[in-house]
């Protein structure tokens, strides 16, 4: 087998399902790094909300993308194409081996709204 393009460049790894933005959602996997691999993320897209992003100062993705610090988007008020670029700007812990990858609303949104993430890395 050649050699894949997500194990030697920052590659489009996952794109989710329409998750669930509003807090009480909690945690909802987007993906998990495969076995015998390591998974780092350079940046995460959220993308088409269906309703509002008002209120979502706090999603978070765990340690291995800004070591689960607060992301906010309640910038993104337009439904259907509104997006935002988050890079991984801070210290963070590679992603082991059948370990998943979650966005969790802390502080999502206030009334019900989903959004589709697009994640970028790499795995060796």
């Amino acid at each position: 087998m050649g050699v894949r393009l997500k194990d030697k460049a920052i590659s489009l790894l996952a794109t989710s399902t329409a998750l669930n933005t509003q807090t009480a959602a909690g945690a909802q996997t987007i993906f998990t790094t495969e076995s015998g691999k390591v998974t780092r993320i350079h940046a995460v897209v959220v993308r088409d909300p269906t309703a509002s992003m008002a209120g979502a100062t706090s999603l978070t993705f765990g340690t291995g993308f800004r070591n689960n610090g607060a992301c906010d988007v309640s910038t993104m008020t337009t439904a259907n194409t509104d997006y935002m670029v988050l890079q991984n700007t801070t210290k963070s812990t590679e992603i082991a081996a059948g370990t998943a990858f979650q966005m969790t609303p802390g502080t999502g949104t206030a009334g019900a709204s989903t959004c589709v993430f697009d994640v970028f890395g790499y795995t060796t």
